[in-house]
């Protein structure tokens, strides 16, 4: 690992009020000052000191994980975190939910004119600084930038590597009737922390997003030798949209109970106030695993281990599923009863990553 900590405050041939602007025709001085004094010295690896179009990059593994994801969060600054740790922290989970360990990525940043370079200048020493924390490195990327008024500010790609520490398959094929879900914590907190801001609500305490990297709590499991058919993290449609696309996929029934699932009071509240149900509130630092009732009591004991997951609880089980038609997923309610929980409609909480 060759990258360096980087300050926001690192000197750069710009002054305070200066902004992303248009090349027209391509390149030019800003875009070449951009690489040379802000890009290259905080993603200092390799194959960024290369300056070529690539990086080679060194495998030991036979089998890799490969993924890629977008960012376009509105606003690029909320409680928890920001664009830039987004954008590390959520390509990095991807790749632990492969059950893979995270080695290298790429970043390509949409820039609109007009964007603060003292803005760009911090979003990617926050990047930079999640990228260390996860012993991950960027060695590639591209930057462009587009027209006033055309994006927002900053729009974010990463693609990430990552070897395999699983031998075993690792995903919704794998679900077996019997099979316990845990789940590693609370949910709806990055969701509503990002409304919050946006809609400039104010609660008792500021409600914080749970956005946090997942590759040890997961791979942890993998290194106790807990039997893992697969692993969800629970971001755009929350808990309920990642368990029925798991539960769709692997044609079975998930039944969950909701008093098992833990929800923070203010969370609740902020939900019950906006109209939102919180299984399907966003998260960046939740995810859940699907694993043989024989290895439950292991997993849950592992990962309440780490500070991240000291909340990990059982809260359903996966069973055969009655009929064609019957509902991937259902829930016993606070009262007892039985409900449906269907995949979200529409977009419920848009630009929260």
């Amino acid at each position: 690992m060759t990258n360096k900590p980087f300050s926001p405050s690192c000197p750069l041939p710009f002054g305070e009020k200066d902004t992303v602007q248009l090349a027209h025709g391509g390149g030019g001085r800003l875009m070449q000052q951009l690489i040379e004094h802000l890009f290259l010295p905080v993603f200092d690896s390799a194959g960024v000191r290369e300056s070529h179009d690539g990086a080679l990059l060194s495998i030991q593994s036979e089998q890799l994980a490969f993924t890629t994801d977008s960012y376009v969060i509105h606003p690029l600054f909320f409680p928890g975190g920001d664009i830039g740790k987004l954008a590390v922290y959520g390509t990095v989970n991807d790749l632990a939910m492969c059950g893979a360990r995270p080695r290298y990525l790429s970043a390509g940043f949409i820039l609109e004119e007009g964007l603060p370079i003292k803005t760009l200048q911090t979003v990617v020493a926050s990047m930079q600084a999640a990228a260390l924390a996860c012993g991950v490195e960027i060695v590639t990327g591209d930057t462009k930038v587009v027209d006033r008024g055309k994006g927002d500010g900053i729009f974010i790609n990463t693609a990430g590597i990552g070897e395999m520490v699983s031998t075993q398959a690792i995903g919704p094929a794998q679900v077996r009737p019997g099979d316990h879900m845990i789940l590693s914590g609370d949910i709806g907190r990055h969701g509503i922390a990002v409304m919050a801001i946006r809609e400039g609500l104010e609660f008792e305490t500021t409600i914080e997003s749970d956005l946090a990297p997942l590759c040890e709590p997961a791979l942890s499991l993998l290194e106790a030798g807990v039997e893992i058919h697969c692993l969800r993290d629970l971001t755009r449609g929350g808990l309920a949209s990642a368990v029925n696309e798991i539960a769709e996929a692997a044609g079975l029934t998930v039944r969950l109970d909701e008093a098992l699932i833990p929800v923070e009071e203010q969370v609740r509240g902020a939900c019950e106030i906006l109209g939102f149900d919180p299984l399907y509130v966003a998260n960046e630092g939740r995810f859940i695993a699907f694993v043989p009732e024989k290895d439950t009591a292991q997993a849950l004991k592992v990962l309440r281990a780490h500070p991240l997951c000291a909340k990990a609880v059982h809260i359903g089980r996966v069973t055969e599923r009655a009929h064609e038609n019957a509902s991937p997923v259902v829930m016993k309610s606070r009262i007892g009863s039985m409900r449906i929980v269907d995949m979200i409609s529409g977009e419920q909480l848009p630009r929260i990553c």
